[in-house]
């Protein structure tokens, strides 16, 4: 399950295919994605509620731009969301 758009987004050095089964991909995606990898990933987040669900636990625990974006993406798209719990932040390396 991949398109040309998100496959073009992924950096792949340490995988032999774009595999949207692995959180790190859905994250490189989220993180580096352009707005045609977005509209793609959106496209197939509406058809498949796995999908939805694992995106929803990356935009919670990782952080990455717009993540109230992705939040309300995903509660247009039926899943439900908890708008109480902080969004993750980027502290910075240590």
């Amino acid at each position: 399950m991949s398109t040309p758009a998100i496959d073009r987004t992924v950096v792949a050095w340490n995988r032999d295919r774009v595999d949207l089964a692995s959180d790190e991909i859905l994250a490189q995606v989220l993180d580096r994605g352009d707005l045609s990898a977005w509209r793609e990933l959106y496209r197939l987040a509406a058809r498949d509620a796995d999908l939805r669900h694992r995106l929803l636990g990356v935009v919670n625990r990782v952080p990455l731009p717009y993540p109230g974006f992705w939040r309300a993406a995903l509660a247009s798209l039926g899943e439900s969301i908890d708008w109480t719990i902080p969004l993750p932040e980027d502290r910075g390396i240590a």
